[in-house]
């Protein structure tokens, strides 16, 4: 186990938190934003300096890689960059897609169906969004895409069961996604302090990112917008 800082700035939410042996010890938000220039830079030196002030090595950095705000991802990965380098501890890359899903996973699993799809959504402009399909074991049903939501996006996905779509871009898809297997959860946004066990699990399995080359997913996909 180790001592994890973790960045998410992917949306209007700024959050920063520090883990130690897979528990989360220290935590700051922000949801007034974006503000992520002001606040991010802030709850960094907080985290460190609690960390620190109870005698703990930082062992690695994990930041939010995207797809998200250009302008967000930007600013939270420069940090993280420059904290790895700085504190010669490895960088691990963390799809925000994945983290949105880890809150329905632990806190709401008892109203998820077995066969249950997963569908994170980051809002993105007009009727697109930014999304992937997931099953509850956190597999990749199918890969981050740049949707354009209408009534059949998501079709095939809904005749199979019940799809629950969540995230800051599926608030305005709930008034063209009307069939009966779409479920929709509110106030589910992707926080620091649940980067924590995707954190934890690529730590142990050594999936660093690399520090000088690295990049928000944003940018290698999509390239700057």
């Amino acid at each position: 186990m180790s001592c994890i800082l973790h960045i998410e700035t992917s949306t209007k939410v700024c959050s920063v938190a520090v883990s130690q042996d897979g528990a989360v010890i220290f935590e700051q938000k922000d949801t007034e934003g974006p503000n992520h220039a002001v606040k991010c830079g802030v709850f960094v030196d907080e985290a460190l300096s609690f960390a620190e002030s109870h005698a703990i090595p930082l062992d690695a950095v994990a930041v939010s890689e995207g797809p998200g705000s250009y302008t967000g991802l930007r600013i939270g990965y420069s940090m993280a960059k420059g904290v790895a380098y700085g504190r010669n501890v490895p960088l691990i890359a963390l799809p925000t897609l994945e983290i949105l899903c880890v809150p329905v996973l632990l806190y709401r699993a008892d109203e998820l169906e077995d066969d249950a799809l997963l569908v994170p959504m980051i809002d993105a402009r007009r009727m697109e969004v930014y999304a992937a399909v997931f099953d509850r074991a956190l597999r990749t049903v199918r890969p981050i895409g740049a949707d354009v939501v209408d009534a059949q996006t998501y079709a095939e996905y809904l005749q199979r069961g019940p799809v629950y779509f969540f995230g800051d871009g599926s608030a305005k898809c709930r008034e063209v996604i009307g069939h009966p297997n779409a479920h929709f959860l509110p106030d589910v946004f992707p926080l620091a302090k649940n980067m924590c066990p995707l954190a934890e699990m690529r730590m142990a399995r050594g999936e660093f990112a690399d520090v000088a080359y690295s990049e928000p997913f944003y940018l290698k996909e999509w390239g700057e917008r």
